[in-house]
């Protein structure tokens, strides 16, 4: 019987990625674009010109860090799980693709021995980040 990938049984379910996992998607998307670091570089150009606004600089200072600090730990966080998610997808494709390589050596090993060692090698390897 032919054992399915998890990509494979994946497709088939149809998206069942939960409304974080779709949010996440969305926002990796949109700040990796221009309009989203013009929007920043227009907020911090406010700030900088707010300056007479308040009386004190150091309540200034604290204002940007603060909101900075906050926006950043929110960012990471979500890129950060993106970027998890895009490894372990890759991950999967590279497992699909030596497996299909792997019986193609197959199929070619009654012609050459060490096609077939070359082989259970490379089964071997599949999954191994899994396991590590």
């Amino acid at each position: 019987m032919e054992r399915r990938s998890d990509a494979a049984q994946t497709r088939r379910g149809g998206d069942r990625r939960s409304a974080f996992e779709r949010f996440v998607e969305q926002a990796q998307l949109r700040v990796s674009q221009a309009p989203f670091f013009f929007v920043c570089a227009g907020l911090v150009a406010l700030w900088l010109v707010s300056l007479p606004m308040w009386t004190d600089l150091k309540t200034w200072q604290v204002a940007i860090h603060t909101v900075a600090s906050v926006f950043t730990l929110l960012l990471v966080v979500l890129l950060e799980n993106a970027s998890r998610r895009a490894d372990e997808a890759a991950q999967e494709k590279l497992n699909v693709i030596a497996e299909a390589l792997a019986a193609l050596m197959d199929s070619s090993a009654a012609h050459d021995p060490a096609l077939r060692e070359a082989a259970t090698r490379l089964r071997d390897a599949v999954g191994l980040e899994a396991r590590h």
